[in-house]
C-alpha cells in the first residue's frame, strides 16, 4: 500500500488530523509499516496540492483536520480497482548475493544458499508459530485479521524462498556434474 493511498483510505472513514492518521495506517498495517510524522503530514501536503483532500477545520485541541474531496473519493475507488504492479525484476539482496557468488573466489555458493535456507526456515517456524497465536485470537478480536493476513503474507512469501533456494540448490547440482557423467554425480 502506498502512503498516499492508505491516507485516502483512513480518510474515507471521516475527516482525521496527522498524528491520529499515523497511529490508525501503523495499526491497519499490524505495525509491519511504521511510518515517521514528516512522511504523513509530506503526503498530506501533495494530496492537498493535488486536490484530493482538503483541510477542514480544526479539533477542539486545535489539530487541522483533513478531509476528502470528491476527486479524493475517485481516486480511491480507482486505487482499489488497479491491480498492484509488481516491480520486474525485483531488487533483491539473496538474488545479488547469489549471482556475484557464483563467480567469486572461494565462495561456495551452495554454502551461501544452505545458510539462507537455514535462516529462511528458522523464520517460518516463527512466522507458524505466531500466526497460530493470532488465529486463536481471531475470532474474539476481529482486529486480528489484519496481522493475521500480514503475517499470512509473510510466511507465504518465506515458503516460496525456501522453495527458489531448492531450485537454485537443485541447478548448481546440474551445473557442476562432469560432462559425461552418467551418475550424475555432483562431486565432480
Amino acid at each position: 500500500m502506498s502512503i498516499r493511498h492508505g491516507l485516502l483510505a483512513l480518510l474515507a472513514d471521516g475527516p482525521r488530523y496527522g498524528s491520529r492518521l499515523r497511529t490508525e495506517f501503523e495499526a491497519r498495517t499490524a505495525g509491519t509499516w511504521p511510518l515517521n510524522i514528516g512522511q504523513v503530514y509530506t503526503t498530506l501536503g501533495r494530496l492537498e496540492r493535488d486536490g484530493l483532500v482538503v483541510r477542514d477545520g480544526v479539533d477542539e485541541a486545535g489539530h487541522v483536520l483533513y478531509a476528502l474531496t470528491g476527486a479524493g473519493r475517485a481516486e480511491l475507488r480507482a486505487w482499489y480497482a488497479r491491480p498492484v504492479e509488481r516491480a520486474a525484476p525485483p531488487r533483491d539482496e539473496l538474488a545479488v548475493k547469489l549471482v556475484t557468488a557464483l563467480g567469486a573466489e572461494g565462495v561456495d555458493v551452495r554454502e551461501v544458499v544452505d545458510a539462507q535456507r537455514r535462516h529462511v526456515t528458522q523464520t517460518l517456524h516463527d512466522l507458524m508459530r505466531r500466526r497460530a497465536q493470532a488465529l486463536a485470537r481471531a475470532p474474539e478480536h476481529p482486529e486480528e485479521t489484519a496481522r493475521l493476513l500480514l503475517l499470512e503474507q509473510s510466511l507465504f512469501q518465506a515458503e516460496a524462498e525456501v522453495r527458489w533456494l531448492d531450485h537454485c540448490e537443485a541447478r548448481l547440482l546440474r551445473l557442476t556434474r562432469e560432462p559425461g557423467d552418467p551418475a550424475g554425480n555432483p562431486e565432480g
